[in-house]
């Protein structure tokens, strides 16, 4: 006779397998052998398919990821995420201090509690449980919407779906980091290398690419981490102080950071600081800086937010990784465009966990201005971790056999003269059929920003221009299976999620495609104004140049490259391919029925709950127009904090004035 009838054994193996999560995820102590736990986890799926009416949305086999998603959808935050001011130095730390001393009104110079947090470099997002039960997750975007990525959260085996409490909040909204450890980072791009596949620069952008996978059971193969730094909205249950929270979410079962640490004035903020940089090269995982923070959440209340940022908290950044290495070549490298750039090859050094043998040189002007030259020996920096940079030359350590690289006179690649363009830094090719050129081009159209074809990486592209198989974008469209069986070290299994990839992404967004184009002068936001605005790809280069610089943000020199493009034959060809191969980017109609067609709105004053930027992008979203001055036709203002000029006009003119949240309810009401 069996102990446990089915629902009790699922619900015993549940908080087991949860325990044991948390004991080797969070606390480092495992109780169990890996195989124990994967018995467990075995037992509890068996049951769970035997029993399909048992299956819950917080159970450990949900984690493992659903189906691929066409796009993510938007998440409005209940509580805008701002960002944070910078400190630089120890100074902007003592003036923040101080400054927060006299908001309050606290003359006799108090020690202000203070709680310090390493600053993880992730990708921040927030958490919505709903009587315990993780329901939701979005990213933080741009602090006022979000994206849905809630199936890929889930994925995350620090993130519990139930909390561990019998008596949770009604609506618990937390704030937090997502990111990648640095050993599984090491691991992670070695394996995307040996695949042909491109690494990742950086942690934090595994880390994002991964929850911004519109396929979960990727980002459920990626080992993820979590620490929790905010509460957002928080209904049913009341917190005194930032330490408070801390301790109490982390006896619910979510992460947080443990050298988090209440401080007790300025003073210990700076030794904090500076223990951090002491320890940060012996962290399982990457850190920017620290953030401090108003511990009372009455103070920081009482404080408030600037437009931005709140006034309670504050990043002190680290100074960026430097390391002294010798300039061995200087070799030009010409991009997509025909810009032809000085790249720096280097002895192969060590900054912030990653082996760098290249750096950017930016220009000729720059490499000039600098006098950087063959043979050098050199300080550079991983400026935001992200591409390296030369920082300055160690002339002292010159033996006279260096030598300055001059400006190319033909291109390197097809031998095309090169042309300095009036006005600009850049020198360039102009070479039709650069080999270069149409390689960049194809990376950029293949890259997770345009077209975003999982897996073909720089090196597939390579193989596939040296064996002749592609010579424009259009022709990755024609690749067929037996096309890759004359690859190096490609699987059945690799090309066909390969072949998978390039179908999926012939349904892409008119945005992406127009992106994907590559035409000068024309990034990620412009293009997706000209998908808004056109609705085709057709309408677009049918568009006069007038017609495009009807557009906002559309100047005279992206009209003409805009109109330039699409006049060229080549590229007219290259579309013509593209739509025969099937692809067919969803059509977007401009957004005329808006609850804003026809309305002009001003902003003015200290804006609390979004940035000027992120208003004029809501108001546009409804189809009507964010201006900058008051007039008769202002339909309203919206006024924040120390309003000024803008806000008696108003008043004279009575035009109707709003607060920040009474715009916000236009924005997310019915209309």
């Amino acid at each position: 006779m069996d102990l446990f009838t089915p629902w009790q054994r699922v619900d015993e193996l549940r908080r087991l397998i949860e325990h044991h999560n948390r004991l080797y995820y969070q606390d480092d102590r495992p109780e169990i052998t890996d195989a124990e736990y994967d018995a467990l986890f075995r037992e509890l799926l068996a049951l769970e398919e035997k029993h399909p009416e048992l299956v819950i949305p917080s159970s450990p086999t949900q984690r493992v990821g659903g189906s691929p998603l066409e796009r993510f959808s938007q998440v409005v935050h209940r509580l805008p995420m701002l960002s944070l001011e910078n400190a630089m130095v120890e100074a902007d730390i003592i003036e923040f201090d101080q400054r927060v001393k006299r908001f309050l009104g606290l003359v006799a110079d108090p020690v202000i509690e203070y709680v310090c947090e390493p600053k993880m470099d992730g990708l921040a997002v927030e958490l919505v449980y709903e009587k315990g039960v993780l329901t939701g997750g979005s990213t933080r975007g741009d602090g006022v919407t979000g994206e849905d990525v809630t199936a890929n959260l889930r994925t995350v085996r620090d993130i519990p779906l139930k909390l561990n409490t019998a008596e949770p909040p009604e609506l618990f909204e937390v704030r937090g980091e997502v990111f990648l450890p640095l050993e599984p980072f090491r691991r992670f791009n070695a394996e995307r290398e040996e695949a042909g596949e491109q690494p990742f620069a950086n942690p934090r952008n595994a880390a994002a690419g991964s929850i911004r996978q519109l396929d979960p059971r990727i980002a459920a193969k990626r080992p993820l981490a979590f620490f929790c730094y905010a509460p957002g909205v928080v209904s049913g249950h009341g917190f005194l102080a930032q330490s408070q929270f801390l301790k109490a979410v982390q006896r619910w079962g979510i992460p947080v950071n443990p050298l988090a640490r209440k401080v007790h004035g300025v003073a210990e903020v700076v030794a904090y600081y500076r223990e951090m940089m002491r320890d940060r090269e012996t962290l399982p995982y990457e850190i920017d800086g620290v953030v401090v923070k108003v511990d009372p959440f009455a103070m920081q209340a009482e404080l408030g937010e600037k437009s931005r940022s709140p006034r309670w908290a504050i990043a002190w950044k680290f100074p960026p990784r430097q390391a002294e290495t010798v300039v061995e070549a200087i070799m030009p490298s010409v991009g997509r465009t025909g810009v032809i750039t000085p790249v720096a090859q280097l002895r192969p050094v060590e900054v912030s966990g990653v082996i760098v043998s290249r750096a950017t040189l930016h220009n000729w002007e720059e490499l000039e201005k600098k006098d950087i030259r063959v043979g050098d020996t050199v300080i550079i920096e991983r400026a935001g971790d992200v591409i390296p940079a030369v920082v300055r030359v160690i002339v002292e350590k010159r033996t006279g056999v260096e030598q300055p690289l001059p400006v190319p006179e033909f291109c390197p690649e097809c031998g095309s003269r090169v042309v300095k363009i009036p006005d600009e830094v850049a020198v360039r090719c102009l070479g039709l059929s650069c080999p270069a050129q149409i390689r960049e081009s194809i990376i950029h159209f293949a890259s997770r920003r345009a077209m975003d074809i999982e897996g073909l990486g720089d090196k597939y592209i390579e193989q596939l221009l040296s064996l002749g198989l592609v010579r424009s974008v259009a022709d990755i469209y024609r690749l067929t299976r037996d096309d890759f069986d004359r690859f190096e070290r490609m699987g059945d299994k690799l090309a066909e999620n390969l072949l998978a990839a390039i179908d999926k992404s012939k349904r892409c967004d008119l945005g992406r495609l127009v992106f994907a184009l590559g035409i000068r002068h024309v990034g990620e936001h412009t293009a997706a104004l000209l998908a808004q605005a056109f609705g085709s790809i057709e309408n677009l280069a049918k568009a006069t140049e007038a017609e495009l610089m009807a557009i906002r943000e559309v100047g005279p020199q992206v009209a003409r490259s805009i109109a330039g493009f699409f006049g060229e034959p080549a590229n007219q060809a290259v579309l013509t391919a593209l739509f025969s191969a099937g692809v067919t980017p969803a059509a977007q109609e401009k957004k005329t029925g808006g609850r804003f067609t026809g309305l002009t709105f001003v902003f003015t004053g200290s804006l609390s709950r979004f940035t000027r930027d992120e208003a004029k992008r809501m108001v546009e979203a409804e189809g009507g127009h964010a201006a900058g001055s008051v007039s008769k036709k202002t339909s309203y203002v919206v006024a924040g904090e120390e309003a000024g000029s803008k806000l008696d006009k108003a008043r004279e003119l009575g035009v109707p004035v709003l607060t920040e949240d009474e715009f916000l309810e236009m924005v997310g009401g019915e209309g």
